[in-house]
């Protein structure tokens, strides 16, 4: 009797659950599981929005099997600081911060980005032809006094020429959006600022001096280094490789849209916050800051310019590591 009991229990509760399973329909309606959630922390007015208001557009992210979720932070140390407590996935930063966080025992690694750097920008009519000629000159530069893009022109001075730029020169530095007003204005001879803000001076009457990118491979970089990456945990991506690799997938199909139409960068403009031919040069500059070379070369470059930038900038730009950091670059892309 008992057993008996135990048996219609039994084919009541799976009788319940089918019928939980089943739609008004009469069809299973067994819940889908959900896509893991990829939550990417950014710059609320950064490029990078760029990418991620493609990839959630175009859902990219769900056509490789995650939800990308967006937090917007006011500053970059916000964001630093959100990554290093675990309370994001991902977020965007250099591989110098990278090697120095896993140097000090962070387990963080990074997948490549862009390679688009900033440059030194005159105007068209400036008199400023090369390197020598901004001895004396009034130069704004964003980003402070290690900026890496800063070192290294630094340095190509110091080896090339046999100049001091820091003290050869008349140096200001300041946020960009204000040394991009200063150098239209006239206040500036000349602006080293971040890729995009060159963009546009570029647009309104700019030519590039010299870039980062010339300094780097005149410094002993083969080729283009990406200056920034996604920047995420060893320990979340081995935990959640799928996601991991999901998201990586999901940027690389929106860099190959963005690679190739210009009505997507149209229907981007009011995010880009440009238009005409301001538009057309970041789209221009953000396609060739797109990274093709293979993970091991760049890796390679790196190393190379983490020792430059380790003896310009020493000790406050890189910790005590005087080489990168092994694992910098996610292994995983190696294969």
């Amino acid at each position: 009797m008992e057993g008996d009991i135990m048996n219609i229990s039994r084919r009541a509760l799976c009788g319940v659950a089918f019928l939980a399973a089943v739609s008004p329909l009469g069809l299973p309606a067994f819940a889908a599981p959900s896509a893991p959630k990829v939550r990417v922390g950014v710059l609320k007015f950064g490029t990078v929005n760029w990418e991620l208001d493609t990839i959630k557009h175009n859902k990219f992210d769900a056509a490789n099997g995650i939800e990308v979720e967006v937090v917007y932070f006011a500053g970059e140390d916000a964001t630093n600081v959100a990554m290093l407590a675990r309370d994001l996935d991902v977020i965007v930063s250099d591989w110098l911060w990278v090697s120095r966080q896993r140097s000090e025992g962070e387990d963080l690694t990074l997948a490549p980005y862009s390679t688009a750097v900033g440059a030194i920008m005159v105007k068209n009519e400036a008199p400023i032809r090369q390197i020598p000629d901004l001895i004396g000159k009034k130069i704004g530069v964003a980003g402070g006094s290690l900026d890496k893009s800063w070192l290294l022109i630094q340095g190509l001075a110091e080896r090339d020429h046999k100049i001091d730029l820091a003290k050869e020169s008349d140096v200001v530095f300041g946020a960009p959006p204000l040394l991009s007003e200063k150098a239209l204005s006239g206040e500036l001879d000349a602006v080293l600022n971040f890729w995009h803000f060159c963009a546009r001076l570029e647009a309104n009457g700019f030519r590039r001096l010299i870039g980062a990118d010339d300094a780097a491979k005149a410094l002993g970089a083969s080729g283009p280094v990406s200056a920034l990456g996604y920047v995420f945990r060893d320990k979340w991506a081995n935990e959640n490789p799928d996601a991991a690799m999901g998201f990586v997938k999901a940027s690389a199909d929106a860099k190959k849209l963005l690679a190739r139409s210009d009505d997507e960068w149209q229907r981007l403009a009011p995010i880009v916050r440009a238009e005409g031919r301001e538009l057309e040069v970041l789209r221009d500059r953000y396609r060739e800051g797109i990274p093709n070379r293979p993970l091991a070369e760049e890796e390679s470059d790196a190393a190379k310019l983490y020792e430059v930038l380790a003896q310009l900038g020493g000790e406050k730009l890189v910790g005590e590591a005087r080489q990168m950091a092994p694992g910098t670059f996610w292994a995983a892309l190696k294969t």
